[in-house]
């Protein structure tokens, strides 16, 4: 595959399930990514080793702080010399109350997911206008579309991400960038320890059509369709994969 060859790709939370698979998708398809982690540097860097030194680098940068977002930037373009697709993919998922969520969490989950994608994207910006095929692909979310018990905090983040993905889209048309959002439901991914490892509530009470759960690589081939040739007349649009679990528009 090489429908991507010569671009290059930073993929937020790049380290795990489904940011892993985007990243690894997007080499696949001829890309040198850029794997972002905040604190997993071994996880990061094991992504990359997947990818091959040439084509990869490893970016540690918390997407909360502007400064090192910044920095990021800078160290993808002294080393691809350009950047050609963002993915705002870095987050957490942590469930909790509403009567017991704190203020500092709801703050904390906000930042990481609809300031992170602030941040990268202002940040990117002057590369992917410059790049004549830029594109921005935000990964939202099932439950921002459907609802759920004890995810207030990341529903109402992850519903911004969509509000985010169709004004930028809006904003970035005349500079031939592409925005569009990704939304993954019912997937078999490790969770982490922002859940205590837990599967979320609504797994328990939604069954997809199809009869199984969504494989992270699923979602990367979307990620790849859009970022490629084929995906240039979509933009502003929320992508749903989710085996047929909400069929909404």
């Amino acid at each position: 595959m090489s429908e991507l060859k010569r671009r290059v790709a930073l993929v937020t939370g790049a380290g795990r399930n489904i940011g892993r698979a985007i990243a690894l998708g997007l080499a696949k398809a001829g890309a040198s990514v850029v794997v972002n982690a905040r604190s997993s540097r071994a996880e990061a860097e094991a992504v990359a080793a997947e990818i091959g030194a040439t084509q990869s680098m490893v970016a540690m940068a918390d997407v909360t702080d502007r400064a090192a977002v910044d920095g990021m930037i800078a160290a993808t373009l002294a080393k691809f010399g350009r950047i050609d697709i963002l993915v705002n993919n870095a987050a957490v998922r942590g469930e909790k109350p509403f009567e017991t969520l704190d203020y500092a969490t709801w703050r904390q989950v906000h930042a990481i997911i609809l300031d992170g994608a602030f941040h990268c994207s202002q940040a990117a910006l002057p590369a992917l206008k410059a790049s004549g095929v830029g594109t921005i692909v935000n990964i939202g979310g099932l439950t921002a579309h459907t609802g759920g018990a004890e995810r207030a905090h990341v529903i109402a983040a992850k519903a911004g991400l969509v509000g985010l993905t169709r004004a930028l889209a809006h904003d970035l048309a005349p500079h031939g960038i592409t925005v569009n959002n990704v939304s993954p439901g019912m997937m078999d991914t490790v969770r982490g320890a922002s859940t205590g490892h837990q599967q979320p509530k609504h797994h328990a009470t939604h069954a997809p059509l199809v009869g199984r759960r969504g494989r992270p690589e699923e979602i990367a081939e979307a990620v790849c369709w859009l970022a490629g040739p084929g995906g240039r007349y979509v933009t502003g649009q929320v992508i749903h994969l989710n085996g047929g679990v909400y069929l909404g528009g």
